[in-house]
């Protein structure tokens, strides 16, 4: 088992309190919606602020990303909500 440092940004983290942690994952690898699953599980913050805040984008290592994609020991992901544009 490793870890993958987690990045909240914006409003998540006003609201959540922190900006980032870490999490272990599986030396194979994770889709980014089971770690996901288990972090809100362990943490009621965490788990009402994805149920009130619609569509949170996730980057992983810089890059966009979608829920079903892989995040392997080492990666960073970055919760983010959406954004307008003006």
């Amino acid at each position: 088992m490793a870890t993958v440092t987690i990045l909240y940004f914006a409003s998540l983290r006003e609201q959540l309190g922190r900006e980032q942690e870490t999490a272990t994952v599986s030396a194979e690898g994770e889709s980014v919606a089971t770690l996901l699953s288990a972090l809100r599980a362990r943490d009621a913050a965490l788990n009402d602020l994805f149920e009130q805040t619609p569509r949170i984008r996730v980057a992983i290592n810089q890059a966009l990303g979608s829920f079903q994609d892989s995040v392997r020991p080492g990666d960073e992901l970055a919760f983010f909500p959406p954004m307008t544009g003006g």
